[in-house]
């Protein structure tokens, strides 16, 4: 089966995001009340699984184990079946 994989990656809430607090300061600047930025990432992963359990335990090594630092980011996951490309 084909399945895609939305990943975000985010900075775990008690670390500093210098990127976010530029962006905060940005959108000020433009007179919006901004009160807090977060900036991470978003990875779309298209993939064969055998199931969908299957799927879902992929998508958790490609998080912990590549695309998230688990010191200092969080991850999470939306995961639908695709169509062949």
């Amino acid at each position: 089966m084909i399945f895609v994989a939305t990943i975000r990656v985010l900075p775990k809430s008690e670390v500093r995001d210098p990127q976010g607090e530029a962006v905060r300061g940005a959108l000020r600047s433009l007179g919006l009340a901004v009160s807090e930025v977060r900036t991470g990432k978003e990875i779309v992963v298209t993939f064969e699984a055998a199931d969908e359990t299957a799927a879902r335990d992929a998508v958790r090594v490609m998080g912990t184990e590549l695309l998230a630092n688990p010191v200092i980011e969080d991850y999470a996951y939306e995961l639908k079946e695709g169509a062949p490309a």
